[in-house]
């Protein structure tokens, strides 16, 4: 062997050492953390104090404020009545505080504002309304368990200051910063579907923090405790079944002035629509599009501006889709115009059927039993038509179940029609 070749050898042996080091480095060693962990003080609901700790989180926070309409024309965060775009809700809704004030949500920093002001909202509101409002729910349920519930809202909000809407708190353990679910409704549902929400991995609770508040919900008769329907599935007819069995004893959210019937009132389903459809099965969490990750001094972090992808789509859709932002805009404004104007046609026939059951009560020699037929199904289209209307997507969350559960409302109101005719002997519509 020359000393050419002793030298290459020489050589090669040095490169091995060196990258066999950066290998062993980059395999095991624990990366430093760009963000320093700050124990905050259990109990300190306060999100400017969480955000001295977290700058970049607490002013990308701080933009919940912002109010917009927006793009696609569907949601957004103006207070705007929903039945300036679906004069129909004040017929469906009739009889019940949704037909007085039905606007749009502002965004979490108005939460427990919007509370106070709404008109839906009365001297008798019970303590369950505050549940997702405020991270003050957990000293309530810490002090009073379910107790808190039956206590009258007024003096609950009393109890919150100005700085008390969802904030840090309601998603982030304050000495860990792990992600964390205070909403008991949320957790004792998700146990009875086998899931302990205290061993999901960072990517379920990436969702499960938004499923806490956004779901379908129902106060149970007397302890008035919130409950998730889930126990036979997260899809409108999975839901529909669960409450005829009138759970806990639970009926009806009112009973419709013109119909009389027996009315449930569907509460944001977003969490359900979302993980029966593309994204959610896909394992596409909440967070990852309206939380999207962020760069700023080259630290990287979660966006805490809580808000439709539409407002970031680079961020929030581009690491995924590469077509563009005005392709990936078209694709949602396609898709949430194809859900509302099928979902407008079957709130419309939905007031039709209430109509057409109130002639039918008023003919001497109706047939109660068609007529109770009728009601059942003007229950059931309305279910299915609310399932979509009251989803915080248009349709976009799960297009395919939107589509379908407008359509089937529409049916189910145009079979309400035909029993209320026959319970009346005659068409009356």
């Amino acid at each position: 062997m020359n000393k050419t070749q002793k030298s290459m050898i020489a050589l090669l042996g040095v490169l091995l050492v060196f990258f066999g080091f950066v290998i062993i480095r980059i395999g095991i060693a624990k990366p430093a953390s760009t963000v320093k962990i700050a124990k905050i003080p259990a109990g300190e609901y306060d999100p400017a104090v969480w955000g001295k700790f977290y700058p970049l989180q607490y002013e990308s926070y701080k933009k919940n404020a912002t109010m917009a309409l927006s793009p696609t024309g569907y949601g957004g965060s103006m207070k705007v009545q929903k039945s300036e775009q679906m004069p129909e809700i004040n017929t469906n809704f009739k009889g019940m505080p949704f037909s007085v004030d039905y606007a749009e949500d502002r965004g979490h920093v108005y939460a427990m504002e919007d509370i106070k002001e709404t008109k839906r909202i009365g001297p008798k509101s019970p303590g369950a309304c505050i549940t997702c409002k405020t991270p003050y729910l957990e000293k309530f349920y810490q002090e009073s368990g379910w107790g808190y519930t039956k206590i009258p809202l007024t003096q609950l909000m009393d109890q919150v200051p100005s700085h008390g809407s969802i904030s840090c708190a309601n998603c982030h353990d304050p000495e860990t910063m792990d992600l964390r679910v205070i909403n008991p409704a949320f957790i004792e549902a998700m146990d009875r579907k086998g899931v302990d929400v205290s061993k999901a991995s960072r990517e379920d609770m990436r969702s499960y923090v938004c499923g806490q508040c956004h779901a379908e919900y129902f106060f149970e008769p007397n302890t008035v405790r919130v409950v998730f329907p889930w126990d036979k599935g997260m899809k409108a007819g999975d839901m529909y079944a669960y409450y005829a069995e009138k759970p806990g004893g639970f009926v009806q959210d009112w009973q419709h002035p013109d119909s009389k019937t027996a009315m449930l009132k569907t509460q944001h389903p977003d969490f359900e629509t979302w993980s029966n459809g593309t994204h959610g099965k896909a394992g596409v969490a909440c967070a990852d599009c309206h939380m999207p990750y962020m760069r700023q001094d080259g630290q990287k972090y979660s966006s805490h501006w809580m808000t439709s992808p539409l407002t970031n789509l680079d961020a929030a859709c581009g690491t995924c889709h590469t077509q563009g932002s005005a392709w990936l805009m078209d694709q949602v404004k396609t898709t949430q115009d194809y859900t509302f104007e099928v979902l407008h046609t079957a709130g419309q026939n939905v007031a039709r059927a209430h109509e057409a059951i109130k002639k039918a009560s008023e003919v001497p020699t109706v047939n109660q039993t068609e007529l109770e037929n009728a009601r059942e199904l003007v229950r059931k289209a309305q279910w299915y038509w609310d399932f979509v209307a009251a989803e915080n997507s248009m349709g976009f969350h799960n297009p395919d179940q939107s589509l379908n559960s407008a359509a089937q409302a529409s049916e189910f109101a145009r079979q309400a029609i035909e029993a209320a005719n026959r319970a009346a002997g005659i068409n009356l519509l």
